[in-house]
């Protein structure tokens, strides 16, 4: 019981510490990475949306086409992982993009259980838009910054991706942990 007390006054003192630093101190919100990739991808995101409802669309089913072969099609268990989507939106996703007539489901020649989705004629037109769009915003940005900047931001990102995948972000609270334990 004790040990559970001093886990919980740990955390609560930490996070206290957290919300102190970040109302009071010098890291105001709008100067921690953490904000500023929040607020540029929903500038982003807000963005390709209202590109895609001119043509009757969702920026989700745009990045959907994207990476959906379009000559072979792609197997749809293999579709979730390669975007980072949870099953339920992308099944969601699909069913729109099949009564839009943008894919097709066929049954998987290698293996009976799952499905191939394919696009139809009128998906790969559709994916040809999308690819044009993210090509231009792709273009944009490269010809709004230097070379040395861009490969900064890819660095940065580069280097957060690989701090998440190893756990290192909050490795420092887990070993605080295991010392209360």
């Amino acid at each position: 019981m004790l040990n559970l007390l001093c886990t919980h006054n740990f955390f609560t003192i930490y996070y206290a510490c957290i919300i102190k630093f970040y109302i009071f101190d010098a890291m105001k919100k709008n100067k921690s990475i953490d904000h500023q990739l929040r607020a540029t991808w929903q500038a982003v995101a807000k963005m390709y949306n209202e590109v895609a409802l001119t043509q009757n669309s969702t920026m989700a089913t745009g990045f959907v086409l994207l990476n959906i072969d379009k000559e072979n099609g792609t197997p749809s268990t293999a579709l979730g992982p390669l975007m980072g989507m949870e099953p339920t939106s992308l099944s969601r996703i699909l069913k729109t993009m099949e009564d839009k007539g943008a894919i097709c489901r066929e049954k998987n020649p290698e293996d009976g259980r799952s499905v191939i989705i394919k696009l139809t004629d009128y998906g790969k037109k559709m994916r040809e838009v999308s690819r044009g769009h993210v090509i231009q915003f792709n273009e944009t940005i490269v010809n709004s910054v230097s070379e040395k900047e861009l490969a900064g931001f890819f660095k940065v990102t580069d280097t957060i991706n690989k701090l998440i995948a190893e756990k290192e972000i909050f490795a420092e609270i887990k070993n605080k942990e295991a010392a209360f334990k």
